[in-house]
């Protein structure tokens, strides 16, 4: 049985800069996940799918990348279900910073 989260992100910046940023910054996730995750990540579109391995745990996720909002979806496998909503929470809180423009300084 799997705990799926689905989180929306808004933003003003249009579909083409959103998915600019998220690919620029899609690095950082890493650092985000405790226990030294490890991410995949591949474009379909203008979606991203997500592989990420952590704590020996492997979770799928995607970004959907949309004209007013990035779509976050992840689905939790087991025993993590039980941590969706604390899951969730940092999700909401981190998700805004895949949209910063770092390029300027």
């Amino acid at each position: 049985m799997t705990q799926p989260i689905d989180v929306s992100v808004p933003h003003k910046l249009g579909r083409e800069e959103a998915r600019r940023r998220i690919a620029a910054n899609i690095g950082s996730l890493q650092r985000h996940i405790p226990g030294g995750a490890a991410v995949t990540s591949n474009w379909v579109g203008d979606r991203l799918d997500l592989g990420i391995s952590a704590l020996g745990q492997a979770v799928d996720a995607s970004i959907t990348v949309e004209d007013t909002a990035a779509r976050v979806h992840v689905e939790l496998a087991g025993m993590l279900g039980m941590l969706a909503a604390p899951i969730a929470a940092a999700i909401k809180s981190k998700a805004p910073d895949l949209l910063e423009d770092k390029t300027k300084a």
